[in-house]
């Protein structure tokens, strides 16, 4: 156990040095120009780090004075999900949710490991054909959300490794949002 501890923080420390900072300051531009809503989505562990990202953007920074972003995780509404994925396929659970609502002025926030869930690049190129801003989070070798991303936020990991780009993700939420509260001082 030792061991592997110790493999594994190796690999999360070279991947926090080689962190790539210019996606995030596009990130965080791309957030302040957005006069409309946030969406975010994910599913399984990007899931959580999506509805974390709206407790911090959210309620986090709104409570302290610093930040009231228009934010919202499509994945925090369970039987709008199973709703959708029973009658119409899991693979819409998140365009159906976006549709007739996501505009040019809103920011969509899809967080994919593989970036290839069917579910997210649908909700992407739903997106996409509105106008909104598409920004990636995402692992291994970026799949089709790396390439279909307005800006991107990559971690290049072997494929299996979802606890580090998952890892990573969270870090990357934490970084915005102590920026913020930083800057909110």
């Amino acid at each position: 156990m030792r061991d592997f501890v110790k493999k594994y923080t190796r690999k999360l420390i070279t991947l926090l040095n080689d962190i790539d900072t210019e996606a995030i300051v596009k990130i965080v531009e791309a957030l302040e120009k957005t006069k409309g809503k946030i969406y975010i989505i994910g599913n399984g562990g990007s899931a959580a780090t999506a509805s974390h990202m709206v407790n911090d953007l959210g309620i986090g920074l709104k409570r302290r004075g610093i930040r009231s972003f228009d934010v919202e995780s499509l994945n925090d509404n369970t039987p709008v999900c199973t709703a959708i994925a029973n009658d119409i396929g899991y693979d819409k659970v998140f365009s159906m949710q976006l549709k007739g609502r996501i505009s040019s002025d809103d920011i969509l926030i899809a967080i994919s490991c593989s970036g290839n869930s069917k579910n997210i690049i649908k909700a992407v190129k739903y997106a996409k054909k509105q106008g909104s801003t598409i920004i990636g989070a995402t692992g291994f070798d970026g799949g089709k959300l790396k390439k279909k991303s307005d800006i991107n936020f990559h971690v290049p990991t072997q494929n299996s490794e979802y606890g580090l780009v998952e890892d990573m993700h969270m870090i990357l939420d934490h970084i915005i949002y102590s920026y913020y509260i930083e800057q909110g001082k």
